[in-house]
């Protein structure tokens, strides 16, 4: 299986952040991938309000990014914002295209650092994976990574592969942290894990309005926890093979899914 990582430095406009997706949706189905990832809050940026341009997956931003996946064939995976209901939004991941629909709320919210994600965004509270092709992918968001458990279960629930679209924010040890904890879900998991953050947004000339806006550095890990390939902080396009065979070597010589008692 063939995915790429589009790693996009996405704008306050959720119209320009559509010209990313289907420049990068062509050129990654042109190499053959049959999963294309962006990275969290694709619609709109993080640092300006998310309220106003929240809409359901049947609205037309989610519409057209249903579009672009269709005329390529492949599956996209990208960060939007859906209504809540109770004045705020989710943090929702759509996933669409290559016989997929369905979407997954992000469930822990960045409280951390200084900023308060649950402020603006409302908690979800069901892990999903998805089919492509046969391999089962599961899906989680940003500082979820920091959250072992969600991982087992989506290791429980089959997951090969658990793709990862971020908005990391900057700071101290930060890209450190990033790059540790993406290995080590992945050794929790026995399976790969394919995290695609935001470029940062310096590289481009932008500053981060002291928002979680993205650090770069989106990378694939393999299922004994090795940093298999990676970008550095600049926009840039990930493309990597992932071989479930490999994942089920792993699971056979440690299988801590299997062994662990909590």
């Amino acid at each position: 299986m063939r995915i790429a990582l589009a790693q996009i430095v996405s704008t306050p406009e959720p119209e320009d952040n559509l010209g990313q997706i289907a420049e990068q949706v062509t050129a990654a189905a042109a190499d053959g991938a049959r999963i294309v990832v962006f990275p969290e809050a694709t619609q709109r940026c993080f640092g300006v309000p998310l309220g106003s341009i929240a809409e359901p997956l049947d609205g037309p931003w989610a519409g057209r990014v249903r579009e672009i996946a269709g005329q390529a064939g492949v599956t996209v995976v990208a960060g939007m914002f859906t209504p809540a209901g109770d004045g705020r939004v989710h943090n929702t991941l759509l996933a669409t295209g290559g016989g997929v629909e369905t979407s997954y709320d992000k469930i822990h919210l960045y409280d951390a650092f200084g900023f308060a994600e649950s402020d603006t965004v409302a908690p979800g509270s069901e892990p999903v994976t998805i089919d492509v092709d046969g391999l089962t992918v599961g899906l989680a968001t940003c500082y979820d990574l920091r959250f072992a458990g969600l991982f087992q279960v989506l290791g429980d629930r089959g997951a090969q592969v658990v793709v990862v679209p971020a908005s990391w924010g900057a700071g101290p040890g930060k890209i450190e942290q990033w790059d540790l904890l993406v290995r080590a879900r992945a050794l929790d998991t026995t399976g790969f894990v394919a995290a695609c953050d935001q470029a940062d947004p310096e590289t481009v000339g932008r500053e981060s309005r002291g928002a979680p806006t993205g650090v770069g550095h989106s990378m694939l890990a393999g299922p004994l926890g090795a940093r298999v390939a990676g970008l550095e902080a600049q926009p840039g396009r990930l493309v990597v093979d992932v071989d479930p065979q490999e994942v089920e070597a792993a699971r056979r010589a440690v299988p801590v899914l299997a062994n662990r008692k909590y």
